[in-house]
């Protein structure tokens, strides 16, 4: 009866949306209206914004950027085509520093010279600093670490 697996499912397609086969292939041949090839050519237009401005743009820049070269089109619209091809603007955080070198405080001399090389227990032990970004804030880890064994010795974490 059918020729082909793609054939059946057209069948079984058109039966439960209650179209006939015909109807359907016509619709498939059916040339594109004037609102979908507009919409298509936005939709390249917003990528081609998104990527120009290396993925960071959102809606409102991208539509600020189709308004210079005279395209005219809402932000609302735009917003709803970079949701549909999950076109999703990256945020880049400035640069924030954290160490402040300027003080008056004793500066210890290196006394490893980064000869990480330990022969016994207790012999070396290592200090880091490391920064969490939690949902509430910033939490700064400290560790000291036993170089030989390479376990923890102690830590501490707080908000400053």
């Amino acid at each position: 009866m059918f020729q082909h697996r793609n054939e059946f499912r057209v069948v079984k397609m058109c039966q439960v949306l209650g179209v006939s086969r015909s109807g359907y292939y016509d619709w498939l041949k059916r040339p594109k209206s004037k609102q979908k090839k507009r919409k298509e050519q936005l939709t390249q237009q917003i990528r081609n914004e998104y990527l120009k401005s290396r993925k960071i743009y959102g809606s409102p820049k991208i539509t600020q950027e189709l308004g210079k070269q005279g395209i005219r089109v809402s932000q609302k619209t735009v917003a709803r085509i970079m949701r549909e091809e999950g076109l999703r603007s990256i945020t880049v955080r400035k640069f924030k520093a954290t160490t402040n070198s300027n003080h008056p405080y004793n500066v210890y001399d290196n006394l490893l010279k980064q000869n990480f090389q330990a022969t016994a227990p207790n012999e070396v032990w290592m200090a880091d600093i490391t920064y969490i970004s939690t949902d509430e804030g910033w939490l700064y880890l400290a560790s000291i670490m036993d170089l030989y064994t390479r376990k923890m010795v102690g830590w501490y974490i707080d908000t400053r």
